[in-house]
């Protein structure tokens, strides 16, 4: 008699979290949804800086990206540009002796003294919420390109990178879980390209402080690509930790990668490939 209490206890313990759960995701709708703006802070690799001089333009499409969607009658809105200026600052500071930042390659290309401009965009943000996965995690796909010119301004390639993050569903709030996998992408991608740019082609140029120059019979079809392995994090982490980083590949030349959902949250971490 006693077990049967207890399992109708539980039971409706269960039935009451999962209409409270219902009342939040209704109450989130009716007063606009969920709105967060990831700022990332990326440890200090132990990597040595190129020792050439770059500038880095921030377009107004990635300053001022966010992304909109409405998933289960529930508005999200992550705003990507603010946070994303930061990550780039930190990554090409830490890439490269000297950067200077540009609005346009207008400007850029009046500017004496570098050896190569960059040009960071967002091509895609995707995500996945509790509900999409059963109560379990968020994760988040973020894919981006980066466009590689000369110091004249000529577009030389694109670079294709993608990151991957993910959370585990804790709490009563959708937006932190989402927050972390979103940084935990961030600082995915942040790591594969400080460890794998310096062996592409241009990378090795920057290396000895040589001016990227645009060869004619070479196209400019974006076939230049940082490695897209998943990399999957610890699902208890409070997305402070730095993702686990591949060792730097060879220089490749393929198209972009399609992006793939990131593995389940509660995969245990997978090692380095060789």
């Amino acid at each position: 008699m006693r077990a049967e209490r207890r399992h109708v206890r539980r039971h409706e313990a269960l039935a009451a979290a999962r209409l409270l759960g219902l009342a939040v995701l209704a109450a989130l709708s009716a007063c606009g949804g969920i709105a967060i703006k990831p700022d990332p802070l990326l440890p200090q690799p132990l990597l040595q800086p190129l020792p050439a001089a770059v500038g880095l333009i921030f377009p107004s499409e990635l300053r001022n990206y966010v992304h909109k969607e409405t998933r289960w009658g529930v508005d999200w809105k992550i705003e990507l540009g603010p946070g994303h200026m930061h990550l780039y600052r930190d990554i090409f500071k830490d890439s490269f002796r000297q950067v200077t930042e540009f609005k346009d390659v207008a400007a850029a290309r009046d500017a004496t003294g570098l050896k190569a401009l960059f040009e960071p965009t967002i091509d895609q943000y995707s995500f996945v919420t509790d509900r999409d996965t059963g109560g379990r995690y968020f994760a988040v796909t973020l894919r981006y390109r980066i466009n590689l010119y000369t110091p004249q301004g000529e577009k030389l390639d694109t670079l294709t990178l993608t990151g991957y993050g993910s959370a585990l569903a804790k709490g009563m709030s959708n937006g932190a879980p989402l927050e972390r996998a979103t940084l935990a992408a961030m600082r995915d991608a942040a790591a594969k390209f400080l460890v794998q740019f310096p062996s592409q082609g241009p990378g090795q140029l920057l290396a000895r402080d040589e001016p990227l120059v645009a060869q004619p019979s070479v196209t400019t079809a974006d076939n230049l690509s940082i490695e897209a392995v998943p990399i999957e994090e610890n699902p208890d982490a409070d997305g402070s930790a730095a993702p686990q980083t591949p060792r730097p590949a060879a220089p490749a030349v393929a198209p972009p990668a399609t992006p793939a959902a990131p593995p389940p949250a509660d995969a245990p971490p997978k090692a380095p490939g060789p």
